[in-house]
């Protein structure tokens, strides 16, 4: 990766948190790893709870502190199924909402080209879901099947007079990625016309009633989809059920459990080849870190399968 870019980055020891992705005991250089993470904490344009910009720290803390580096389910610490490195922060100038996207529109896409000139995988850690846009945008050329999982379509044309914020990236993105290309799981609130728009353009939709009622037709679906394809995953934290997150902005019943999530993320082919994910709107509100550790452990869970790897 070229210097000049390191420089747009707060290093992991220096941010809130204090500590890298889950602080493993085997150092892994950025030149080994296969893996990059990166923070951006960004709570611009949230438009209920606020708190995003908090979600590395949440992530950071927990994967450091708390939680172990051994993946219980997959018989294997982190570090001998995925080598990851931790950039730390992306630097957000202060400045005014429009000036803010601007940036991280000119500066999120040369950070994933210079990542992926090198082969690697970029992993950001939100931040408002605003930011799936830039970073899946500039991932378009690789042709991505996108998992989507989500309480929310995120498909609104524009809010509150805003054109691009938390509720409108996949509205966008389909300029760049076609509708047949998007599979959003775990959606239980949109508005008529976000439906209506999902429809039209081809997307495939698995609401969380479809999840509770049938869970083994939607990770046949997944199976096939996949395989052998390029995927990128966004993973809105609010796609678990409400009791799950304490702290998000926008949380919502009838959710997802995580024993559903890890069997859907397992049913992802193995022969499909992960180039980027994101998880985006963890909150961090009066020292509560379950959605840090919930997070987390959604992360290894996706990290460690051969499709990352």
């Amino acid at each position: 990766m070229e210097p000049g870019l390191l420089r747009l980055f707060t290093v992991p020891e220096k941010t809130r948190a204090g500590y890298s992705f889950a602080d493993t005991p085997v150092r892994i250089s950025f030149k080994e790893a296969r893996t990059i993470m990166y923070g951006v904490p960004l709570d611009a344009t949230t438009s209920f709870g606020k708190g995003t910009s908090r979600g590395p720290e949440a992530i950071r803390m927990t994967s450091a502190r708390q939680i172990e580096t051994f993946v219980m389910d997959e018989g294997a610490d982190i570090y001998e199924l995925n080598s990851i490195f931790d950039l730390g922060d992306l630097r957000i100038p202060k400045a005014g909402v429009a000036k803010t996207l601007a940036f991280l529109d000119k500066t999120i896409p040369e950070v994933v080209g210079a990542l992926r000139k090198d082969g690697k995988v970029p992993v950001m850690l939100g931040g408002e879901h605003t930011l799936s846009y830039y970073q899946l945008k500039a991932l378009a050329g690789e042709k991505p099947f996108v998992v989507h999982f989500d309480a929310h379509r995120d498909m609104k044309p524009e809010y509150e007079g805003i054109e691009f914020c938390h509720t409108t990236p996949f509205y966008h993105l389909l300029k760049y990625i076609p509708g047949r290309d998007f599979v959003q799981i775990g959606i239980r609130q949109a508005d008529r016309q976000e439906n209506e728009f999902a429809a039209k353009n081809g997307v495939t939709t698995f609401d969380a009633w479809q999840v509770h009622e049938d869970i083994s037709r939607v990770a046949s679906y997944l199976k096939g989809a996949t395989a052998g394809r390029n995927i990128y995953i966004s993973f809105d934290i609010d796609a678990y059920d409400l009791p799950y997150v304490p702290c998000t902005g926008t949380p919502e019943p009838f959710g997802l459990d995580p024993f559903q999530v890890l069997f859907l993320l397992k049913a992802i082919h193995p022969t499909a080849r992960l180039v980027g994910m994101d998880m985006v709107e963890v909150g961090l509100k009066n020292d509560d870190y379950r959605e840090g550790a919930l997070a987390t452990q959604t992360l290894l869970r996706i990290l460690s399968r051969r499709y990352a790897r």
